[in-house]
Formats: structure tokens, sequence, C-alpha cells
């Protein structure tokens, strides 16, 4: 396609499709054209489209150093975060730095493959499920295109990981998973604690810790950031998820659910931690799942990659008894995860309306 001025791209939306998706080129690759206007088909409705004016400045979310992970101080500041804000950042963590650098560097090096190489993982030539390239998020359903690339591995097993996912990254996203777990397990403990659940039991932990899903993603240059964005505003479906992001920001969280957001400008060596809907329900309501979304960038490409802690599948989502001991009314149904995550890829991202998919109608 021997354009640069995006004209044709704007003009013919199958033209577009057909070279970001069918072709595997993605957003990367409409950026590298050098276009000198943003295609349509990106241009978001102007109250979903990111102004600077919505920023909150000298704010920012908490930042706990988890090196005393045990002391009662700590365990308290997380439990209070997760009640009050939903997300933080965490240093000392005990994921070795190295690991995460290696991360970052194979997360350039796949989205840096030749467009044919890609496209082995499309939806349409992945040759299993649990690994997909895209664009976007459900092209199909929305309005209006995010600008972003994306690899997903959801884990299943070494084997199936060995054979199936891309060998330019597959080690090292293996590695970052390993490395995770006993940050993973400490958390969780301390969240349950503070829910007065006692122990992580054989039902407990597939309910709360029972798959994972890490995704690379890939932000290119855009040539009118201020007419799009990255990812719309939506929560996480997970239990919880650890984010590792590079050095360029651009993540935005909502602020007590009002007009404005805080940006979480990176910090050397920290990952993010947020609640997800899961535990925004087995907590009923008591830990909070909040809004957050990524802005496009006229001038550096970004990437994070995301951790996802999920629930088995198979798992019922509900409050925890113990949390309903005091004689609370539960505010969530039971709803069975599969079906919760169902309901949230079949649809735009629209902020925090999937969990009303769990709510119970006459609260």
């Amino acid at each position: 396609m021997a354009t640069t001025n995006g004209s044709i791209l704007a003009t013919q939306s199958w033209d577009l499709t057909d070279f970001v998706v069918n072709k595997g080129h993605g957003v990367k690759g409409l950026s590298e054209m050098g276009l000198k206007s943003l295609p349509k088909q990106f241009h978001q409705p102007l109250e979903e489209r990111f102004s600077e004016k919505k920023i909150l400045d000298q704010v920012s979310i908490p930042l706990i150093d988890m090196s005393k992970w045990e002391s009662p101080e700590v365990a308290k500041s997380i439990c209070d975060t997760a009640e009050n804000w939903g997300f933080f950042q965490i240093v000392n963590h005990g994921v070795p730095l190295e690991v995460l650098e290696r991360v970052k560097e194979a997360t350039h090096r796949f989205f840096a493959l030749p467009a044919e190489e890609k496209r082995k993982y499309s939806k349409e030539n992945s040759p299993i499920n649990n690994v997909r390239y895209g664009s976007s998020f459900v092209p199909h359903v929305e309005r209006a295109l995010e600008w972003k690339d994306f690899l997903s591995l959801f884990y299943v097993s070494e084997e199936e990981t060995s054979a199936f996912w891309p060998p330019v990254c597959k080690d090292e996203m293996l590695e970052y998973m390993r490395s995770s777990e006993v940050l993973i397990r400490r958390l969780m403990h301390v969240l349950v604690k503070g829910l007065n659940v006692k122990r992580i039991d054989e039902i407990r932990e597939p309910m709360l810790l029972g798959s994972r899903r890490v995704n690379l993603n890939y932000y290119p240059m855009c040539p009118n950031p201020e007419l799009t964005v990255g990812v719309g505003r939506h929560s996480d479906i997970s239990t919880f998820t650890i984010l590792l992001q590079d050095d360029i920001g651009g993540l935005h969280v909502r602020k007590d659910n009002g007009t404005e957001w805080i940006h979480v400008a990176p910090i050397s060596g920290s990952l993010i931690i947020n609640v997800g809907d899961a535990l925004q329900i087995m907590s009923n309501g008591r830990y909070k799942s909040v809004e957050h979304c990524v802005i496009a960038n006229g001038s550096q490409n970004r990437i994070s990659v995301p951790l996802f802690v999920n629930p088995k599948p198979e798992a019922i989502l509900c409050p925890f008894p113990e949390v309903l001991a005091n004689g609370e009314k539960p505010l969530y149904k039971p709803v069975l995860c599969a079906d919760y995550s169902r309901h949230f890829y079949t649809k735009a991202h629209d902020g925090k309306k999937t969990i009303d998919f769990a709510k119970i109608s006459d609260i």
C-alpha cells in the first residue's frame, strides 16, 4: 500500500481492516507508514477523548514498599489502598529487576517481527485460542478502534506453552510468571485476611488464583493522539492485575468515580497492582476495581505487560460468607466466571458497566 498520508485508509475501511488485521501489520504498521493524520476509524467520540484538563496535578496513586511485607503496617496499607484506591505501585516486591528487563526486551522483539510472523498468532490463524495476536479490543463491535496492538497468552501448561507460545518471547514470559508467584500469593494472603478469610483452601484457591493470562501491549506513536485512545475506559475482570510498564507513561486511573484522572507515573523497578472485578465481587464491594485507560502518545512508542491473576473459568464468583457474616447484604449474585468473562469480551470498553452483570438488581 503506497500511501503515506492516510487518504486511502481513511476512505476505504476494508483496506484498513485488511492491512491492520488480516495482513497482521497492526496499528504499528500504520504508525510506521508516516501517516500525517489519523484514519477516521480510530476517531473516538468526543465524550471518550482524553483532555489534559481532566488530569489531577501533583496527585499519584499510593506507593508501597514490600520489603517488610509481613509487618502489620504493610498489610494494613495494602488493604486500605485496595479499599480506597483500587490501584497502587509496589517496590522491593521480590521479582528480580533483570527478569522485568528481559520481559520488556522480549515484548519489543515480538512486535518487531515481520507482519507475516505475527499474523500466525491472529484469531484466524493461531492453532489454539489461548494464544492471540490482534489490534484494538473487540474491533467488530467498537464504534471506534483503539490505538493498540497486543499478544495475549493464557497459561494452561508447560507443554502447551512450549509448543504454541511465540519462540521470541515465551521463555521470558514464563520466567516472569514463575518469578511473580510468591508475590501473587503474598498479596492474596494479605487481601483475603483483610476480609476475615482465615485461609485459602482447595475451594477458594481456584476461585481466587485459578488461572493466569499475560498480555504484551504495544502502543505506537500516533499522528493525532488527542483524537483516540490507547485503551478505552474499563476495569479489569481479574482477581487482581500486576502491571509492568516502561518509562514512557500513559496509564490513567479515575479518581473517586468522578471526572478527574490520575496519571500513573512510571517508577523504575516498580510494579502496579490493581484490584479486578472478581475481587470486588468477592469482597462485596469493599475492595474497589477502578476504571482506568491509556492515552495515545504522539512522540514515543510505549509497551506494557499486564499479568492477570484470574479465577478459574469454572469458578463461581460471589461474596465471601465471612464478609457477610455480620449481616451485610450481598451486592452481587453468584455468577460463573466464564460467563462474566464472555460478557466482558463481547462488547467494547464501557467503563465500569461490566460489573452490572453480577449486581443484584434491587440494590
